[in-house]
């Protein structure tokens, strides 16, 4: 029997500004990674998206970025060790407050954009992240995306650590995703996304945007919540993963 966590980054409307459909999301996802207010997100927005969490019985991570607003947390940062262990747990600890005052443990940290991409080779970056969760609380889960140095760390640290793959994005030979600016590095055809998943998840292999074959492991799988598609592809993967034998469920399950 196959099984997967599915999760979807979720909380990043601030203000007047909305993104994502995070109401109808929520209801087919079994993992929200709510942005903390840095490069998305603000309390209002994060209150909402941890009580719909709780109503759809889904868990609930911290998906800490730069502070970036105006560049979505997607630029990088030149951030000394102790900036991003501190501007890490801030994000956390915003976070646990609306969790813990709706009955919720935080269950994981999934660094967003330029953070989490950064986290695929550099060590500095990855140990900051890891030692704030671990401080934190040694039970929080540790997100990364397959392959990155950050999940070798945190279990190095006697910290859980999840493989993410994603549904919507592109590879390069390195397992890296693809960078945003480069064609193709979004996948928005649903018929070629989710049989990609599918084998992910079953062979363990996926096809990198230069034709190469890559072994590749994957214990939650992200759908980007302000993707275009990302409803539609959340639905679909339900569906299809019912007909394919893989459950879908919670790391806590």
């Amino acid at each position: 029997m196959y099984s997967v966590d599915l999760n979807s980054d979720m909380g990043e409307s601030f203000g007047a500004y909305r993104l994502g459909g995070d109401e109808e999301i929520i209801r087919y996802v079994t993992t929200a990674n709510v942005a903390c207010g840095w490069h998305a997100g603000d309390p209002m927005v994060m209150d909402q998206v941890v009580r719909l969490a709780k109503e759809q019985g889904a868990m609930v991570g911290a998906h800490p970025g730069y502070p970036d607003l105006m560049g979505f947390g997607r630029r990088k940062m030149a951030l000394s060790f102790q900036e991003v262990k501190n501007y890490v747990k801030y994000q956390i600890g915003a976070l646990s407050a609306f969790t813990q005052s709706n009955g919720m443990k935080l269950q994981h940290v999934a660094p967003h954009g330029a953070m989490g991409n950064q986290c695929q080779y550099d060590e500095e970056i990855s140990t900051a992240i890891v030692e704030a969760a671990a401080e934190f609380d040694k039970d929080l889960i540790i997100y990364y995306c397959a392959g990155a140095v950050l999940g070798q760390i945190a279990e190095s640290r006697g910290l859980r650590a999840a493989s993410e793959i994603f549904a919507d994005r592109a590879y390069m030979d390195d397992l890296s995703l693809v960078p945003r600016k480069m064609e193709g590095s979004m996948i928005t055809d649903e018929e070629v996304a989710i049989k990609r998943c599918v084998r992910m998840i079953k062979e363990g292999k996926v096809t990198s945007i230069n034709g190469k074959e890559l072994d590749i492991r994957g214990d939650t799988l992200c759908v980007h919540g302000d993707g275009p598609k990302a409803l539609a592809f959340v639905r679909r993967i339900r569906e299809t993963f019912a007909d394919e034998g893989i459950e879908i469920r919670s790391l806590q399950r």
